[in-house]
């Protein structure tokens, strides 16, 4: 538990705690086609009808290596499947995913970047965006994704629930500023303290696959 010094409180709630209740998004199938948007989006000739099968295969088993933690297997996959289709939209998210969980932050944040590039109607990209922005504790780029994801697929509830949490930390924020800025505010500490254990509270999310 946290204690109060001088009636301020210290960080509503450690980083690493709530950074694993957003959800972080693994997958891109299901919005490919709530977005509209071609499987294959590389410009230029399409592949065969053979050629798409082995490619969703491919997809197939990167998605069983994620799940089954063997990142650096899926890793090698993914790139080879990228130099085949290096716009493909649903390798390279899934190689943001891989990135993420080996701890290449930047790396990943780079990828997702690039797709909300090429692809800003796509609200995944800026979730996992998010995600990882909330990890290095920018939560107000966070903010920003997440709204921007919601514009894009406004019934999206893992977005909204991630939004959610967001607000809920930079609310801690500002109640710990106004309670160091006023120390005879009773209120501000009483508000942080009810937000911290609201978080607190909240089981870690599982990430959507």
């Amino acid at each position: 538990m946290i204690l109060l010094e001088s009636r301020v409180a210290r960080a509503a709630v450690p980083l690493a705690r709530f950074s694993t209740m957003l959800r972080y998004v693994r997958s891109l199938c299901l919005l490919l086609f709530v977005a509209g948007l071609p499987a294959f989006a590389q410009v230029g000739t399409d592949l065969s009808e053979e050629q798409r099968k082995q490619y969703n295969a491919g997809l197939k088993e990167v998605g069983t290596l994620i799940k089954e933690k063997q990142f650096e297997t899926a890793e090698s996959k993914l790139d080879a499947l990228i130099s085949q289709r290096p716009r493909e939209p649903q390798a390279r998210f899934l190689k943001g995913v891989v990135e993420s969980e080996l701890g290449h932050a930047d790396a990943a944040m780079t990828i997702f970047r690039d797709l909300i590039a090429d692809y800003p109607e796509l609200p995944e990209p800026y979730n996992n965006l998010a995600v990882i922005y909330a990890q290095k504790g920018d939560y107000e780029s966070a903010r920003i994704a997440l709204e921007t994801a919601i514009r894009t697929a406004p019934n999206w509830a893992v977005a909204r629930e991630n939004l959610g949490d967001i607000y809920a930390r930079l609310a801690a924020t500002e109640y710990e500023r106004a309670a160091k800025l006023d120390r005879d505010n009773k209120t501000a500490p009483a508000k942080l303290t009810m937000v911290r254990n609201l978080l607190s509270a909240s089981p870690p999310a599982k990430p959507k696959s």
